[in-house]
């Protein structure tokens, strides 16, 4: 397990954006989506060769490298479990929070996995 000053330990290094090295963080951090995983690659695949471009090839890993960041931080983890489940808040200012916490997360792990 490694560790970072700016958020804490990781439960796994960060995959390279291969879909066979996202597939083996997957089955660490969310193997409950593996299924799902592999549905959307077959989707992105057959789009890529339908449309005769490798951008919903490339989309599809950066989907998949940016969920995986947040697998695989607890720290990014926790506020988007939290965000998630604020979205449906009775409270209609807390639920607009939650739905800006989840973009930040969202953001956040996307800009991480394009460094």
């Amino acid at each position: 397990m490694s560790t970072q000053a700016d958020h804490g330990p990781e439960l796994v290094p960060r995959p390279e954006q291969t879909p066979d090295a996202l597939r083996a963080a997957l089955a660490v951090v969310a193997p409950g989506r593996l299924a799902e995983m592999q549905r959307t690659k077959d989707e992105a695949f057959a789009k890529a060769v339908e449309w005769q471009s490798l951008s919903p090839v490339r989309s599809w890993v950066l989907a998949w490298a940016r969920d995986i960041e947040i697998a695989r931080r607890p720290d990014l983890a926790t506020r988007h479990a939290r965000a998630k489940r604020l979205l449906e808040h009775e409270d209609e200012a807390t639920a607009r929070e939650a739905l800006g916490e989840l973009g930040a997360v969202l953001d956040e792990a996307l800009r991480a996995v394009q460094d």
